[in-house]
């Protein structure tokens, strides 16, 4: 090792979590790493910004902030930032500015992420410090705990199990095993209810749990045909259904105990044990992310992917909004494609030549929620020779895209998936096939442009997919005639509004008396925003994105832009509060098929006014683009 090198490796073992690491493998890193300075006022990291190193402060001071910036921490010496970006989508989350003339090592990202898979002790580091401030991040709620904002009766999905005082220890253990619970209230049928509504129904009088038939039963030797009155826990702490959950963390911790019921006007609904409260917690998105990324198989990530539906409730019930969640799903969404890419690398080998994977449609533009289908394509190396390379291209997407399926991403109708070979172009054939959709826009390539250019790389090659966006955005904005065209494509989906204004609703099938959320809302407004985006060339995939370049082009009259981003929030929520109500209160599949009976009237008359929104943008599109191609 050079001078250098031995310096570096000295400097971090002596902070953790490079104390931990083995003596060859911190070597190892130290050879590896970059010197940056950063003079005092400099700005190191900006928000959104992409990042690719992890840093770590050899010298001076560097403040953190949160994206309203306020200031979020202040690091000196051994302090590290920027994992919170490396965790989630490499963009960054935290900015970065130097608070005096500061010296940073930078340990590249490929080097971080092998580190975390191989030593335990340097990833829990991490998890450890970073989770939940990255979960933080997602819903932007840094200033609140989970624990602080949920109540305790989230945590409950099951009614209350009990057993009779007088029940045999053994009948308990049953009870217990049957209902797969790890403890039971016990009641006294013989003890008269109390005439005070405020009181409980005065029969429960004991609990029962795992640790007691442990501790008082196995270990004592004790008989089995004992009653539950002798080993019952007899003076309970009950917790209020409305409390919250850090309040359950501190009864527990308080009392020592790993179990309360849950009552309302002090009659018992059910109990929370600890391990409720821990299950709750790993239902954050950013876990599931980690999850996902560490699963060996295609069987385990179609195992793990059942956590996902919690995972979206959770975040409807934590007040995210529907950009929040939209790309919170959309994240989960690619790293599904992005591990299913890597186990096909593993089994079929190394790609013949380099290629990136797109996602296209909801996930691309991060709008993607709990029913979706999958939308994907292939952008090869110009280099592809079929006849040598495709047959391996077609197994990699065949693996993912049958892989997609078992983990709950449904295989597309229309046929817009890679396994599909006519998906699967080069460089220069795709940018031929968007100039010819621009140039020749037909009924078909129309609606092929309102699925492919909403477009982002997931996996391999992403400069080519940002290069793909970069064409479209130059190519559509200078032919109005496309964009007349894409115009009066974007109005044929209209809003269920009668002339009236009232809602128009399915008269037959399945969904008889509903409205669809996405087909007659959500979808069209995004299509309304596309043809706007385009004419302004936005590079931007996100809609709500999309309608920031719209304002500062001065596309729309004053407000307009505005009316159309409220009008696809509240509709985007109505439709996610939906699905995950049919989710958490019925336990059935999710759709976007709403009665509107199901809403208060407040409600309907805000989601008539969201509708009435995009009738009316629906309508200046005919009047803005046909004037500007000088079509009728």
């Amino acid at each position: 090792m050079q001078a250098e090198h031995v310096d570096i490796a000295h400097f971090l073992c002596e902070h953790a979590p490079f104390d931990d690491l083995p003596e060859e493998a911190l070597n190892q890193l130290a050879c590896q790493i970059e010197v940056a300075y950063f003079r005092a006022g400099t700005n190191i990291l900006l928000y959104g910004d992409d990042i690719n190193d992890l840093y770590i402060i050899r010298s001076g001071a560097v403040e953190m902030y949160r994206r309203d910036g306020e200031l979020y921490n202040r690091l000196t010496v051994g302090g590290i930032f920027g994992q919170m970006g490396l965790l989630m989508n490499r963009k960054v989350r935290y900015p970065a500015k130097a608070l005096e003339d500061t010296l940073v090592y930078c340990i590249n990202v490929e080097f971080f992420n092998k580190y975390c898979d191989k030593f335990d002790a340097f990833a829990d580091y991490f998890e450890a410090n970073g989770t939940v401030r990255l979960h933080q991040a997602i819903v932007e709620q840094a200033d609140n705990n989970d624990l602080t904002t949920a109540k305790v009766k989230s945590l409950l999905h099951r009614d209350v199990v009990t057993v009779a005082k007088d029940a045999s220890i053994q009948h308990v253990a049953q009870v217990m095993t049957d209902e797969s619970v790890s403890s039971v209230l016990v009641t006294d049928v013989d003890k008269p209810i109390s005439d005070d509504p405020e009181d409980d129904d005065g029969q429960v009088v004991g609990i029962i749990t795992d640790r007691d038939l442990r501790s008082k039963v196995i270990a004592a030797g004790l008989d089995y045909t004992m009653t539950a009155q002798a080993i019952m826990q007899q003076d309970l702490i009950l917790l209020d259904s409305n409390a919250y959950i850090f309040e359950a963390v501190l009864a527990m911790l308080r009392e020592n105990i790993h179990h309360l019921p849950v009552v309302v006007k002090k009659k018992p609904i059910g109990v929370i044990s600890l391990s409720d409260i821990l299950r709750y917690e790993s239902q954050s998105s950013l876990l599931l992310v980690r999850g996902i990324l560490s699963q060996p198989s295609v069987e385990d990530l179609a195992y793990y992917a059942r956590q996902l539906p919690n995972v979206f409730v959770r975040m409807v019930n934590e007040d995210a909004n529907s950009h929040m969640i939209g790309t919170a799903m959309a994240v989960i969404g690619r790293t599904f494609k992005q591990r299913l890419l890597s186990l096909a690398e593993e089994e079929f080998g190394p790609p013949p030549v380099p290629y990136c994977f797109i996602a296209l449609g909801s996930m691309a533009r991060d709008e993607q929620l709990i029913v979706t289908d999958q939308d994907n394509a292939i952008i090869l190396d110009n280099s592809f020779d079929e006849a040598k390379h495709d047959e391996y291209f077609q197994k990699l997407a065949d693996f993912v895209c049958d892989g997609l399926a078992e983990c709950g991403y449904t295989y597309c109708d229309g046929e817009i998936m890679a396994s599909f070979k006519k998906w699967r172009l080069t460089k220069d054939q795709w940018q031929a096939q968007f100039a010819k959709w621009i140039a020749e826009p037909k009924p078909q390539a129309l609606l092929n442009s309102a699925i492919f250019f909403d477009l982002d790389g997931v996996y391999g090659k992403l400069k080519w997919a940002q290069e793909l966006q970069r064409f479209i955005a130059i190519e559509g904005r200078n032919n109005k005639r496309f964009l007349a065209n894409m115009a009066a494509n974007a109005r044929n989906r209209t809003p269920p509004l009668g002339f009236f204004k009232d809602f128009v609703l399915e008269h037959n099938g399945q969904h008889k008396r509903s409205m669809n959320l996405k087909r007659r809302g959500t979808a069209p407004l995004s299509d309304v925003i596309r043809v706007h985006a385009l004419a302004v060339g936005s590079r931007k995939q996100n809609s709500f994105e999309r309608l920031e370049d719209i304002i500062d082009a001065k596309l729309l009259p004053e407000g307009k832009a505005q009316d159309l981003r409220d009008a696809l929030e509240y509709i985007a929520m109505v439709r996610i509060r939906h699905q995950a109500w049919q989710i958490e209160q019925l336990d059935e599949q999710p759709d976007n098929d709403l009665e509107p009976h199901l809403l208060s009237p407040f409600e309907q008359r805000n989601l008539k006014e969201a509708f009435a929104i995009l009738d009316k943008a629906q309508n200046f599109l005919k009047f803005r683009y046909s004037a500007n191609s000088g079509l009728k």
